[in-house]
């Protein structure tokens, strides 16, 4: 799709720069700029950034029809001039869009002209600007990486949105649709507002006749906050005018929340002020690391592809990050205990910060985490609060199941959502227990996420039986079961992992586990105390894996967490033949760990025992990799389990193995693995990053290069996996395309 005759009325930075972007993309026959200034005309012309040029949109209204666009760049408040025009002399089959920063006013406007709004007329605010401004600061680089947000009503013709779309996807600009009403509101937060702020500041500090240095001496912050005070005062005059319920509104939550921030220093409430200035800085750093991302996507996608060479060997000493499952816990209970906690190691992968974002959300004080540190100023059992919206997750199932057992029993409604993998997960298996608890929960169609609770209901005790092995069902129930009245207990067919039963007895909750079944009363308190957070077995079997089929290798894992709900996947590659040996065994926080000595050893196919399945769950594609370069036949059956993690891991690693030569056959609850000879290839790792991981170690067993595809998540449970597996000697490329 392209444009015949392009007119901009109001040839200023924001038209002069689309002018340039789509003259470079070759997208429009021809440009007309429309501007009072003959200056501006002369510009226009001499700059090459307009064909033609005219003072008045009816210069050239007669000559417009279908296939020809209008775009409105002039102030707010002139707009409604403008639409006069175009209603009295255009035609309506010419596409019609604006460029102002408040759409309520232009909406109102267009039907005071038109009487509704026209099909023809896309309503449209382009975020991007600039210190400068005019005709000469023209930039065709304006709108790239920057969103462009549209507010289409609801008689505007979807092949007119259609065309501005494209018209702004040609410049290099995301295009987002809203509501009007939604629109003026977010601007008004986080555009609108900033500028009052930053236009009062200067305008205050100017007039301090005491201090004429302020200036002077200012440094770089004062400089970068007031930027934006450069900007075109008649432009922010008309948009405060034009958006003033908005902006009153942002103003007063920001009036408000000052007031406070001034009590807290005047009172000296050193908690309150800290948890302003840590939640401030978390959720700065967060929006900074988005828009990194987002720029990254602009050039590149966003797509993480990783390039394995063939063969090699694994050597070394390493550390591993975290343990996840201990990370997610001990944010969590830290937060609803009394005092402070602090924890060492914390794995700062995404679905771990997710759940360390979550209870901030809902009011907790959380410094770090700075390499590995974090510091939770616990609230109590009953302390936590409302959070200001839905509870965003990501890609954490871990995150999702806990925290909706420990959010049951609170006092206010909670949403939890996560990404769109997270959203296919079935979450009924813990809804289902809660119900039962008297929780007032529910999910989305087929049991899948968003969750809803209602808050402020009085949670019972049951006696609940697991219908399958799960550690984060069983820990949900427990989880709740500290906000019920009475004991509540958890019996598993098979042994699971334990850490919650463990951190919880650390932070002085009494827990009993008699056989397969756990108890807890309701009702008690919870103290802070400090964790040390092993590393984590699920990312050192990767490396286990590495060395136990590549020859000549042998690599220490250092300061693993062995707890024995945890180790199913040494006691498995044991069972093949694998040469894996503890040193320096020890405990830290009421866990074993352990340095992990892992040597080169011919492999042999096992039927893998049903009792060791649940406690190597997460470990499955690694060791089906360990499988294919065994000799002979490796069965797996009762692992139904991994058909609804973050992926389907019985059919995408079936899938990926029959790519790469081997005799892999999935089955309803498990798999057969044919031990052969592993080809180069591709696979596709289905955003899953234990898939993803366990096809970069396949590779050194393989005949040829291996490409991963999708490996982008990779991040939320292993940050530097790259870097560490080259440090080991696999010889990975990652390449974001």
């Amino acid at each position: 799709m392209s444009i015949n005759k392009l007119v901009i009325v109001g040839f200023g930075l924001i038209g002069a720069s689309l002018a340039a972007g789509l003259r470079r993309a070759h997208y429009c026959r021809e440009i007309i700029a429309i501007a009072r200034s003959e200056n501006t005309l002369e510009k226009a012309l001499e700059l090459g950034l307009a064909d033609r040029a005219f003072h008045a949109l009816s210069d050239i209204a007669q000559e417009l029809d279908d296939g020809d666009v209008i775009c409105i760049s002039v102030p707010t408040l002139s707009t409604k001039a403008v639409l006069e025009d175009v209603a009295s002399q255009v035609s309506d089959k010419v596409v019609v869009t604006d460029c102002a920063s408040v759409k309520g006013s232009v909406r109102d406007a267009a039907r005071d002209v038109f009487g509704e709004i026209p099909k023809q007329l896309v309503l449209g605010h382009p975020i991007a600007g600039s210190e400068q401004s005019g005709v000469t600061a023209a930039n065709p680089d304006l709108y790239q990486q920057h969103r462009v947000i549209l507010t289409p009503v609801e008689s505007t013709a979807a092949e007119s949105v259609e065309c501005i779309k494209c018209m702004w996807q040609a410049v290099g600009a995301e295009v987002l649709t809203m509501s009007v009403e939604e629109h003026d509101e977010v601007l008004a937060a986080t555009s609108h507002l900033p500028h009052v702020i930053a236009y009062s500041l200067v305008d205050t500090l100017a007039h301090d006749s005491e201090n004429e240095n302020i200036f002077r001496y200012a440094a770089g912050g004062f400089k970068d906050f007031t930027r934006i005070a450069s900007s075109d005062p008649t432009m922010w005059h008309d948009i405060m005018l034009s958006n003033k319920d908005s902006v009153l509104s942002a103003l007063s939550l920001f009036e408000n929340n000052l007031k406070q921030l001034r009590i807290a220093i005047e009172n000296e409430d050193s908690d309150y002020l800290l948890g302003v200035f840590t939640r401030s800085k978390a959720a700065r750093d967060h929006f900074v690391s988005r828009l990194g991302k987002k720029a990254l996507m602009k050039h590149q996608s966003n797509d993480v592809t990783y390039v394995v060479q063939p063969g090699g060997r694994v050597s070394g000493e390493l550390r591993v990050p975290g343990d996840k499952s201990i990370s997610h816990r001990s944010i969590m209970l830290g937060s609803i205990a009394d005092g402070i906690t602090e924890v060492s190691g914390f794995l700062e992968g995404e679905d771990a910060l997710a759940t360390l974002q979550a209870f901030r959300d809902m009011g907790v004080v959380i410094e770090g985490p700075n390499d590995g540190n974090v510091k939770v100023h616990g609230v109590g059992l009953h302390g936590l609060q409302a959070p200001p919206g839905p509870l965003y997750l990501g890609n954490s199932g871990t995150s999702m199941r806990l925290l909706a057992g420990l959010l049951a029993g609170q006092s206010f409604d909670v949403v939890l959502t996560g990404d769109e993998s997270l959203s296919k997960r079935p979450m009924t298996r813990v809804s289902n227990p809660l119900s039962q608890m008297g929780a007032n929960i529910s999910t989305a169609d087929k049991g899948c996420p968003p969750i809803t609770i209602t808050g402020g209901a009085k949670l019972k005790a049951i006696d609940y039986s697991l219908p399958m092995a799960s550690a984060q069902v069983k820990s949900s129930v427990l989880l709740a079961g500290l906000y019920a009245d009475g004991e509540t207990s958890v019996t598993e067919p098979a042994v699971t992992r334990d850490h919650t039963e463990r951190m919880l007895r650390g932070f002085g909750y009494d827990v009993i586990t008699e056989g397969d079944t756990m108890r807890l009363v309701g009702g008690g308190t919870l103290k802070g105390t400090a964790i040390e957070v092993p590393a984590d077995i699920s990312s050192a079997t990767f490396f286990m894996v590495a060395a136990a089929i590549s020859p000549g290798s042998e690599v220490i894992l250092k300061h693993v967490g062995i707890n024995p709900t945890r180790i199913g996947v040494i006691n498995i590659l044991r069972l093949m033949g694998a040469d894996i040996g503890f040193l320096n065994k020890t405990e830290v926080g009421g866990e074993p760990v352990a340095d992990l000595r892992v040597r080169y050893a011919p492999l042999i196919g096992i039927d893998i025992p049903k009792e060791l399945v649940p406690l190597a769950i997460d470990e499955f594609p690694a060791i089906f990799v360990a499988a294919a370069c065994a000799q002979g036949v490796t069965r797996l059956t009762g692992a139904e389990e991994l058909r609804v993690k973050e992926s389907d891991r019985i059919q995408v690693m079936a899938d990926g193995l029959q790519a790469l030569g081997v005799k892999a056959t999935a089955t309803p609850d498990g798999m057969v693995i044919e031990g052969s000879e592993i080809t180069g290839g591709e696979v596709d790792s289905h955003g899953d990053h234990r898939i993803a991981m366990s096809f970069t170690v396949a590779a050194l067993r393989s005949s040829g290069p291996i490409t991963i595809k999708d490996c982008a998540n990779v991040a939320t449970s292993f940050p530097d996996f790259s870097s560490l597996a080259t440090k080991a000697g696999i010889s990975i490329e990652e390449i974001t395309s």
